[in-house]
């Protein structure tokens, strides 16, 4: 069964996509008989930690992302109005269910915390296989803390009402540094 409960079952295989797949894996993961337990470590500056309950880790028992390491994970991009801006904006991130699975996220819940000590729960069922999105870009740059990034978990406001609540803006969170996911 897939993650959004509906019982879909491919019958067929996509070669290409399973390489792309693999390649993914192949550079995130370090190539060691360890590889299983850990994660490639950051060449640049951290911008995201994710700790709790993990399979996959690179420090200790909590895994840290650079933004190569986040861009090396399949990318979802769309145009979207928000409250926070003026106008439609185009953002460019990675699932945030895309994150999770990389790093073997074993838990139900996850809080998602800011720079600014905001935080906010979001139930891992609740994730689609592309939405929300961990944006690093908008409008093709990526965000300075002006403007809310470097990481910003965002929807596709106008895609859908269901997008367009109170919860889906609160969990619409900026300045995203930390993930923790709890059992």
């Amino acid at each position: 069964m897939d993650r959004k409960g509906t019982g879909t079952t491919l019958n067929f295989v996509d070669k290409a996509a399973v390489a792309r797949v693999a390649a993914i894996l192949s550079a995130l993961f370090i190539a060691s008989p360890s590889s299983a337990q850990g994660l490639r470590s950051p060449q640049g500056d951290p911008v995201l930690i994710i700790e709790g309950a993990l399979t996959h880790t690179n420090d200790g028992d909590r895994a840290v992302f650079d933004m190569a390491m986040l861009r090396d994970l399949p990318q979802v991009s769309f145009a979207t109005n928000t409250i926070w801006t003026e106008g439609e904006r185009s953002f460019t991130g990675v699932p945030l269910i895309a994150v999770l699975d990389a790093v073997g996220a074993q838990g139900d819940l996850v809080i998602a915390h800011a720079l600014n000590d905001y935080e906010v729960e979001i139930p891992i069922a609740e994730l689609e296989e592309d939405v929300p999105i961990i944006a690093y870009e908008m409008d093709g740059a990526e965000m300075s803390l002006r403007q809310n990034g470097p990481l910003w978990v965002v929807y596709p406001y106008d895609a859908a009402i269901r997008y367009r609540t109170d919860t889906a803006f609160a969990r619409s969170i900026w300045h995203l540094n930390l993930l923790r996911v709890l059992e």
